[in-house]
């Protein structure tokens, strides 16, 4: 596709992480964006902002006249999230518009250059959005498409620097969902994890798992991949061709963190390797999990021959990705992270993590189960993590692009908990309940709107003795 044919972009869903990304480097190239999203949110205010036209009707009259009535020239970007009872929607497809799905503009984006992608059913935000900064803060030039707003950059786009001379690497979250991650054009590739997810998709596992290999059977025969252990041990495969493949892990794998110590705000360890050992490497986004993303985001540096005092700068200043793991307070008024797992290995991570950090504080777990399938079919591991809490609150199901499913619902979770305090709370009576409470280590945790609380949380907490 040429893109300088085009007058226009539409956006169907163009608050999305990933679309908003996509929104933002067109808007960058000089073609006039606008798009359509459910409800305003402080990102569709950034794009708007940024001079980009967002309408909140899902309606005829809301699409712009020049998009309506010149199909030859106009791009329409939509995502799957999208309901398929959609007004607009269905008005672009009976009209024939020239659709494409966000996974394969972002593929027609990054086919022309070096890519590196970052998949995983968790970890693949702050991995993806750690090796970016590592690679740029050691000069680099680098583009990023990333699922997350990152805390260095405050932004989902990194864009590479078009007058320099040196060839850009492009750094990409590859998405499993739909299977998005399949449109990309990896030369190396980072699985951080394959657990099972978004069997409302795949059906199951198994084919999750199917998928991932065909992802990685993307990369050219001269490809890279890192591979966390345990994901490399659920592919059930041993013949990766040409293909140079490392796998990494906590304590154990040919790359592995040794001498792990957990502080308040910042993980310090060792990383070794056959061919190199970095003693006393600082992450100052907390978590066991964020020490293994942070492994394989040490070795592509060491791939594009980044000196080892460069890793260390970039990887102590790597500063996280909004919602993954951040630290939204730590005073005498108390502990308060938020955070976006919404499946339970991610949970159990997380809480594991920060109990591991407060070890002698009573910890309280706000959760919002996201979408209903995902709370059926893992309803028991979603009890088990929440477990690890001292305390546990869930908020109802953000339904997403769901229909309610009968007999689905957040309190059926309750049962399963093993917490000693353990409650259902509306979003609307959740501030006084947590007003009488005052816990001195708060989490929210969830997928859903539940980040639209996260403010008024943080503001309650503020006014408390």
């Amino acid at each position: 596709m040429k893109w300088d044919k085009l007058h226009s972009v539409y956006f169907l869903g163009i608050g999305g992480i990933g679309m908003s990304a996509i929104a933002r480097w067109f808007n960058h190239v000089g073609i006039p964006v606008c798009g359509y999203d459910r409800t305003p949110s402080p990102l569709t205010k950034k794009l708007e902002e940024e001079g980009m036209q967002v309408t909140y009707e899902d309606s005829l009259n809301t699409i712009p006249e020049s998009v309506k009535h010149d199909k030859e020239n106009v791009l329409i970007v939509w995502t799957p999230a999208i309901p398929k009872d959609n007004v607009q929607l269905n008005f672009f497809q009976d009209k024939h518009f020239n659709l494409k799905k966000r996974s394969e503009v972002l593929g027609m984006i990054t086919s022309s250059m070096y890519t590196v992608g970052v998949a995983g059913t968790h970890g693949k935000t702050t991995t993806s959005s750690m090796v970016a900064h590592m690679l740029k803060s050691a000069g680099k030039n680098i583009a990023a498409f990333l699922g997350g707003l990152t805390q260095n950059y405050e932004s989902n786009l990194i864009l590479h620097d078009e007058e320099n001379e040196e060839k850009p690497i492009v750094v990409v979250e590859a998405d499993e969902f739909d299977r998005s991650f399949l449109r990309l054009h990896p030369n190396v590739a980072v699985v951080t994890s394959v657990d099972a997810d978004h069997l409302d998709i795949y059906g199951d596992a198994q084919e999750l798992t199917v998928n991932f290999e065909k992802y990685i059977d993307l990369l050219p025969k001269d490809g890279v991949l890192f591979i966390q252990k345990n994901a490399l041990k659920k592919l059930n495969r041993n013949d990766f061709g040409s293909l140079t493949v490392r796998q990494y892990g906590l304590g154990e794998g040919e790359i592995r963190a040794e001498n792990v110590k957990a502080g308040i705000a910042s993980f310090e360890f060792d990383y070794v390797s056959e061919e190199k050992s970095i003693e006393g490497l600082i992450l100052r986004v907390p978590g066991f999990h964020n020490v293994e993303n942070a492994l394989s985001a040490v070795s592509i540096a060491l791939h594009f021959g980044i000196a080892e005092e460069e890793i260390r700068k970039g990887l102590e200043s790597f500063r996280g990705v909004k919602r993954r793991f951040e630290i939204k307070r730590q005073d005498l008024k108390g502990v308060y992270i938020d955070d976006y797992a919404h499946h339970p290995e991610e949970i159990r991570a997380f809480l594991g993590s920060v109990k591991a950090m407060y070890p002698n504080k009573k910890l309280t777990a706000i959760f919002q189960p996201h979408l209903f399938t995902r709370t059926r079919d893992f309803a028991e591991g979603f009890s088990e993590a929440l477990s690890l809490a001292d305390e546990v609150i869930l908020l109802d199901i953000y339904p997403a692009r769901e229909l309610p499913i009968e007999g689905v619902n957040a309190a059926m979770l309750l049962d399963g908990i093993t917490s000693s305090e353990k409650s259902l709370q509306s979003k609307n009576d959740l501030l006084g309940f947590l007003d009488q409470k005052r816990p001195e280590v708060l989490v929210t945790l969830g997928a859903g709107d539940i980040d639209r609380l996260v403010d008024p949380i943080n503001d309650l907490i503020e006014q408390w003795d």
